[in-house]
């Protein structure tokens, strides 16, 4: 089991930093060999499940979630999102908040939980500092302020 977290400062207002990181398709194009696709209608909230199959050539395995907790920002009060990874090669769960950090503003606070199938638990911290690597650069590429890529 490798847990992680991260924190990341937005000049996003925190309802946009929320929509962009709960944009579930795009995670897919900030993540390297990866599609996520939505297996339940519009709009997100508890029980919306999506997949994230990640892939290079026939080689590949699916990593499905779904949303546990769902309390989008309002005002200041901070929005939070919890999924459960409920795949057969990789569980555990990823939570995040978005906090309204300043007018303008907000911070992403990213905590997640990992455990990978038959990876022995001595890698747990590689896969800890990869993942938290790979995660900060998905948030900052999702909320970056230029406007998102399409």
């Amino acid at each position: 089991m490798a847990l992680f977290r991260f924190a990341r400062k937005t000049s996003l207002p925190a309802a946009e930093a929320w929509r962009r990181l709960t944009a579930w398709e795009r995670h897919g194009e900030a993540v390297p060999l990866t599609r996520v696709t939505v297996r339940t209608p519009p709009p997100t909230r508890v029980g919306t499940v999506f997949v994230a199959r990640s892939a290079l050539g026939p080689l590949g395995f699916d990593d499905p979630m779904e949303v546990v907790d769902w309390r989008p920002p309002q005002g200041a009060s901070p929005g939070r999102c919890r999924l459960e990874k409920r795949g057969s090669f990789v569980t555990g769960w990823a939570e995040f908040e978005v906090r309204p950090s300043s007018a303008e503003g907000s911070t992403v606070l990213w905590q997640e939980e990992l455990t990978v199938r038959w990876l022995p638990k001595v890698f747990d911290g590689v896969l800890a500092f990869a993942a938290r690597r790979m995660f900060g650069r998905v948030v900052d590429r999702l909320t970056a302020t230029a406007p998102p890529r399409t």
